[in-house]
């Protein structure tokens, strides 16, 4: 109403939340937005340095080593997060590889099904341990990674962009499946995000194409509208909004954190 004052409250106070691969990169960034809003953290990564200093920094956080593709690490991981957060309210489904960069003729068969293995059947089998516990909370929120490489084609990263298409897919499959349960399943779909991952990808594709770094950088620049890459901080704060009260009736939505990526 005209001269009424709101506020956006997002209401995250002791929700337990767990991260995969949240000691580092968009996971960390993800995991230290949600514990400035007082959220109770379980994560799990592959890195042992990076699983030392996330212990470190975030002490009373749940913090395991698992591989998302691997059952019983993911079994494990959801026992332990359970048992010591009393369950759980929200996942975030964000483990994920770059796989491979080469043309389709050239792309090996084991990073193929590896790429696959960790960013889509990871997402499944960690949506199946979560959802039982979310249902004994009353209803939760799941936010899955894709990308903008899961909504363009993207030539010369094909499993990776197969990958995150199958994200899509199955977020609006879940969004349907979980709505009864009062469980809210999204998508968030990055674009060019700052960081290592980023700059290998580039590095990879320049020397696909047989030009330099910098000009590839700048290319990759030239498809986005905003002429500007992601920040971590920026998918992070998208997706304490998506679990938090003010999401409460956004499901089944795939929002592009990507400064309106044209084209890849």
């Amino acid at each position: 109403m005209e001269g009424q004052a709101s506020s956006l409250t997002l209401g995250l106070a002791g929700q337990r939340v767990l991260i995969t691969a949240g000691a580092g990169g968009i996971g960390l960034a993800i995991a230290r937005e949600l514990v400035g809003h007082g959220c109770r953290l379980a994560v799990c990564d592959v890195s042992d340095a990076a699983l030392d200093a996330f212990r470190t920094a975030f002490p009373d956080a749940v913090v395991m080593k698992a591989d998302v593709s691997n059952e019983d690490d993911v079994a494990r991981l959801f026992e332990a997060a359970g048992e010591k957060l009393g369950g759980l309210d929200a996942l975030v489904n964000n483990a994920g590889i770059a796989g491979p960069t080469g043309g389709v003729d050239e792309i090996d068969p084991v990073e193929w099904r590896r790429t696959l293995d960790i960013c889509l059947t990871g997402q499944f089998l960690c949506t199946r341990a979560a959802v039982p516990l979310l249902k004994a909370a009353g209803g939760g929120a799941i936010v899955n990674m894709s990308s903008s490489a899961g909504r363009h084609g993207y030539a010369y990263r094909t499993p990776y962009s197969a990958a995150k298409f199958g994200v899509v897919g199955f977020t609006l499959s879940l969004a349907k499946e979980l709505g009864s349960s009062k469980i809210r399943v999204n998508a968030l779909l990055p674009g060019i995000v700052a960081g290592p991952r980023m700059e290998n990808v580039i590095s990879s594709r320049a020397a696909q194409v047989g030009v330099p770094v910098e000009e590839m950088r700048d290319r990759y620049l030239q498809n986005i509208s905003l002429r500007r890459m992601v920040d971590p901080e920026d998918v992070a704060t998208t997706t304490a909004f998506l679990l938090s009260k003010a999401g409460r009736n956004i499901s089944g939505q795939l929002i592009g954190v990507d400064g309106n990526v044209e084209t890849l």
